[in-house]
Order: C-alpha cells, then sequence, then structure tokens
C-alpha cells in the first residue's frame, strides 16, 4: 500500500506550494550544476562518445516512470518495420553488474532488471545493459554486428553517449510545478531542447508543446501467469462479477489502474513501489478472485514459485499506440545521419 511518507513530495511536486517554495533555493543550485554540465560536454570540455550507427535515446526529464519502456518497444518494431535492424541498450535499475552485460529473454531480472528483462522478450531484439551507455553501445555492436541503429532506453541525461534523436516522453502530470529537483520533479529545464515530444495521456498536458505526439497504451486482454488457460478479454472478465485486485509496481501506477477501469473493470487497486522485487509476497494475505498485474511485474513474478502457481495471478499486456507519422520523421533522421 502506499505511504505518505512515500507520497508527501511528489504531491509537493505538482504545485508551488509552501514545501516547493522552501527546497526552491536548492533546486537553483541542481540547476546550475546540470547547466554547467551540459555545456562542459557541448564545449568539448568533458569527452562524449559518437558510436558507429544512429542512436536514438528515450527519456524524460520528470523523475520516474513515464511509459518508456512500451515506447522502446514500439520504436524497436517501427525501425525493424522500415528496414533497420535494431539493439538497445539500457542501465538495467537494480542489476548487480556495472559491466556491460546481454540480456536473453531467459535472463534474471534481479541479475539484468525489470525493464531491460521485459524488453528483450518483448522486442525480440539485442539487448544490452551497462552503467556507462558508450561501453553498452560497444559491447552489443561487438556481439551483434548486424545491428544498425541504437535505442537507448533512458540515458537523456547520460552525455558521455552522443545521440542522434532525442525523444522526451511525460504523461498526464506535464512537468508538475515546472521546478527542478527537489523543489519540483524535473531534471532539466521544461524548455530543455529535444527532436520530438510524446505525451502518455488523453490530452496534451499544461506546458507540453501542441506538437507533441501522443501515445495511448492499450491493454485489450489478461494472460495467465502461468498455466494453460486461454488470455481473456478485459470486458469479458468485467462482466462476471468476480472481485479484481489490481497491482502494479511502475512508476505511475494509477494510469494501470485508469487503463483497467476505462476497460469497464472494478478493481482494488494494489499500488506498490516502483521495481519492486516480490521478496515478500504481497499477495498472500489477499482476497480476490483475480490479481492483475504488469508486464514489467509480471517477469520477476514467474521466478517466485509462490506466486508463479497462484492461478488468481493474470498479465495484462500492453502496446504502445502511435502515429506512424512520428516513426518516419525519426527513421528520417536516422537516415540521414553522417556516418561516424
Amino acid at each position: 500500500m502506499t505511504r505518505g511518507a512515500d507520497t508527501t513530495l511528489p504531491q509537493a511536486w505538482l504545485r508551488r506550494g509552501l514545501l516547493a517554495r522552501l527546497l526552491w533555493p536548492v533546486s537553483l543550485v541542481f540547476h546550475a550544476l546540470t547547466a554547467a554540465r551540459r555545456s562542459a560536454y557541448r564545449a568539448g570540455l568533458l569527452q562524449s562518445t559518437r558510436l558507429p550507427v544512429p542512436v536514438i535515446v528515450v527519456g524524460n526529464i520528470f523523475v520516474g516512470g513515464t511509459g518508456k519502456t512500451p515506447l522502446t518497444i514500439w520504436l524497436v518494431e517501427e525501425l525493424r518495420r522500415a528496414g533497420f535492424v535494431p539493439g538497445v541498450i539500457s542501465r538495467g535499475y537494480g542489476a548487480k553488474n556495472d559491466a556491460p552485460l546481454e540480456v536473453l529473454p531467459t535472463s534474471a531480472p534481479a541479475e539484468v532488471g525489470d525493464e531491460p528483462a521485459l524488453i528483450a522478450r518483448r522486442a525480440k531484439c539485442p539487448v544490452v545493459i551497462g552503467r556507462r551507455r558508450v561501453e553498452a553501445g560497444r559491447t552489443l555492436l561487438a556481439a551483434h554486428p548486424e545491428v544498425n541503429v541504437i535505442v537507448s532506453d533512458d540515458g537523456l541525461q547520460h552525455y558521455p553517449l552522443q545521440r542522434d534523436v532525442e525523444i522526451v516522453l511525460c504523461d498526464e502530470r506535464g512537468n508538475g510545478n515546472g521546478w527542478l529537483l527537489p523543489a519540483g520533479p524535473l531534471r532539466e529545464p521544461p524548455t530543455r531542447p529535444r527532436d520530438f515530444t510524446v505525451f502518455n495521456a488523453a490530452s496534451v498536458p499544461e506546458g507540453i508543446p501542441r506538437q507533441a505526439a501522443r501515445m495511448e497504451l492499450a491493454g485489450e486482454s489478461a494472460e495467465p501467469l502461468s498455466g494453460d488457460a486461454k488470455p481473456i478479454a478485459l470486458r469479458e472478465l468485467a462482466g462476471q462479477g468476480r472481485r479484481i485486485v489490481a497491482a502494479a509496481g511502475i512508476g505511475n501506477p494509477s494510469r494501470f489502474f485508469s487503463m483497467l477501469r476505462s476497460a469497464g473493470l472494478k478493481i482494488d487497486e494494489l499500488p506498490l513501489p516502483d521495481h519492486y522485487d516480490f521478496s515478500d509476497n504481497p499477495f498472500a494475505n489477499i482476497t480476490a478472485d483475480i490479481i492483475l498485474v504488469t508486464e514489467k511485474d509480471a517477469v520477476k513474478c514467474t521466478r517466485i514459485d509462490t506466486i508463479n502457481n497462484d492461478p488468481r495471478i493474470w498479465v495484462v499486456p500492453v502496446t504502445a499506440r502511435i502515429d506512424r507519422a512520428l516513426a518516419e520523421r525519426i527513421v528520417e533522421k536516422c537516415r540521414g545521419r553522417p556516418t561516424a
């Protein structure tokens, strides 16, 4: 369950109230430091590296989850459709090693991170994690020389890696109160340059460019976490009158809950911390006929016998829907990129 101490600061970040104003002087220092760092890379005072293939960075300036993983998977599929051979690099949140490591569909999320594990399974492309993105990119290209474009899942502020396309993603929270950390939720100013902006919301959030592309996360069915049961449509599930609990260990659980309700489901919410590892089974004492979880959570749940063998648990896959025109513009930029 979400506790007050966990939500005080995120709630303060959505408006310019007393707590945010008290922290505002500190945010000025943070702003100065981040601006100096970015300028140092631009001026060549700090070293950055260009890889021999185009690099697309999918990231956000709003701290926390905004939906980067579904966007990354969508982008991989669109690049493949355009004739590219894409690969993905990622930090691998929670991974045990900093050194580059290839992620396989069978890799344990505890070793490589939940999001890279999900990308490897869904996107079916080479994925390499590493704290230093340049090394991760080089490792990926050495192992898969056929790859001719790299998508960096996150890493917008990782300036040692030069990039050809920057995509900034936001959700319904937009830029929050518009201030930088710790007075607000932003890692960089809202005016930060980028090539494209995508919003994961029903309408353009306040402060987001009007020409931004909309991303809709669509989930239409639920699949059993384990076993041979057939997938069931969410709308069919809604008419069965069973008690449903929805659990989500993602950056913004309310987005998952809203999607389920839009499909007609009546649910009890179980928000979990982002990247929750399920070492403590949150479902053990829950009374429910069905428990719906996200794909990101499912890659970890399948590794825990007591959870994997719980027939109540079903997974809701989501697919990003974005205007194909965005993909065409990204492809155009990649094709126009000078050879390194």
